[in-house]
């Protein structure tokens, strides 16, 4: 993966050094707390002097689009919250970022919409307001919402100009039949061509998902954590919770192995992506550490494979995997830059095969071993300043709401046995779970 307790109407859970158990991947303290009305706020004071990063994590993405014609709207909403409000047009908006050198952007994913901004300590209560106006009071013309999604349109159009987007978006389409996560975050071409119309079902969307329930508030940095609650109870106590509970359909299992291939209309480097259908994020349960440690033994730069394919055999030019972690089952990938597409069937076969290894014998337990206190190493390295630290908190939030999950991830992958991931790899790593998407370019046949 790539990646609590209320008295007075208050929920506060608080972890101070001396009382983390010894060995807590995430090292800093930290003070977690429910207002009345749904909004969480995690509080990071960090080592860090003088720079605050604030992420607000809101709970929908792409997973959350579920009527049909209305995909992309998630992301839409990353362009349509800096269209300002009374209070902060978008003028004012920027010209007090400036004024404080800040930092501030968004980004949506398949389970989340997130939005960062970096600054200056002094300038923290001027930023939570303006986060709060605008989460509560966000306000657009239908002639805004018209421009913000042409603006939509182009960046769709500029992304499918890369043959690994198209690859992307038929894999999605071939694996997922019923569940969201059919669509990528930007959604499909004909829902965006048509968004223009789609002004009062944006302003639907909005009042249903920016509620305070669906969000988090991550403050990191050089902070005092009831200073922060006092600052957020002024500004975002009185957001209004709202009722909404989307119906995400279940998607059935698969049934047998699909496959489907994309003719690039110019020249470009064969791709082809072997993908298992895999579990949902869990903290608790093997089965998501355990393909997270095979997409490392099995196939990151260190693997035989790796070693094999790109710089023995020099047949590939880019190759690794993404193991599942998201809040519904998604997908074990392994995809390649094949320099020859003469080379893909074989390119596949060997995927297939390395994966089957898993699933014949047990990992060598002193190479899990090593993957093990690699991976921690690599994680606490990057956890190197307060903007990096709110950023990986916000990932885990999305999930579980709680920095403690990176903890309790962390601890199962310390638990890990080479018999679990033999179990978990022939539970998943299997043909009927299987999807192949292959890409070539047709002026080159």
């Amino acid at each position: 993966m790539r990646l609590i307790r209320c008295l007075a109407g208050l929920c506060l859970l608080s972890f101070v050094p001396g009382l983390m158990a010894a060995g807590k991947i995430f090292p800093y303290a930290y003070v977690q707390e429910d207002l009345p009305n749904g909004l969480r706020l995690i509080t990071i004071p960090t080592d860090y002097p003088n720079i605050v990063s604030l992420y607000i994590v809101v709970g929908t993405g792409s997973r959350n689009e579920v009527e049909p014609g209305k995909t992309g709207f998630a992301h839409l909403f990353e362009h349509l919250m800096f269209r300002g409000t009374a209070e902060y047009p978008p003028e004012k908006y920027n010209s007090t970022l400036q004024a404080a050198g800040a930092a501030s952007n968004a980004f949506t994913s398949s389970d989340l919409t997130a939005y960062h901004t970096t600054f200056s300590k002094e300038d923290l209560p001027t930023v939570l307001s303006m986060e709060a106006d605008r989460f509560q009071h966000l306000d657009y013309k239908e002639d805004a919402f018209k421009t913000e999604t042409l603006a939509v349109l182009g960046e769709y159009n500029k992304n499918s100009a890369n043959p690994g987007q198209q690859l992307y978006e038929t894999l999605r389409a071939t694996g997922f039949k019923v569940h969201p996560y059919s669509h990528t975050t930007m959604g499909f071409l004909k829902d965006i061509q048509a968004m223009p119309e789609g002004y009062a079902y944006s302003r639907e969307f909005f009042s249903r998902y920016y509620r305070p329930e669906y969000t988090t508030i991550i403050v990191a940095g050089d902070v005092d954590a009831k200073r922060v609650r006092s600052l957020v109870d002024e500004r975002w106590g009185s957001w209004k919770r709202g009722d909404f509970k989307p119906q995400i359909p279940v998607e059935p299992p698969q049934d047998g192995p699909r496959r489907a291939h994309v003719d690039w209309k110019t020249e470009t480097m064969p791709q082809i992506t072997v993908a298992w259908r895999g579990p949902a994020y869990s903290d608790n349960t093997m089965d998501t550490v355990a393909l997270d440690a095979i997409s490392h033994l099995g196939y990151d730069q260190n693997s035989a494979l790796y070693q094999k394919l790109v710089v023995e055999e020099q047949k590939v030019e880019s190759f690794g995997a993404n193991a599942p972690g998201n809040l519904d089952p998604e997908f074990f990938t392994v995809g390649a830059h094949v320099k020859n597409a003469q080379d893909l069937d074989s390119v596949e076969a060997q995927i297939k095969a390395t994966a089957k290894t898993f699933a014949d014998k047990p990992v060598d337990l002193k190479k899990l071993e090593a993957l093990k206190q690699h991976l921690r190493y690599d994680f606490a390295l990057q956890l190197d300043n307060s903007e990096a630290i709110a950023s990986t908190v916000a990932g885990y939030v999305a999930l579980r709401r709680t920095p403690e999950t990176i903890n309790r991830y962390f601890d199962t992958f310390a638990k890990l046995t080479p018999a679990d991931i033999q179990r978990v790899a022939r539970k998943y790593l299997i043909d009927k779970n299987l999807d192949v998407v292959t890409l070539t370019s047709a002026v080159s046949k």
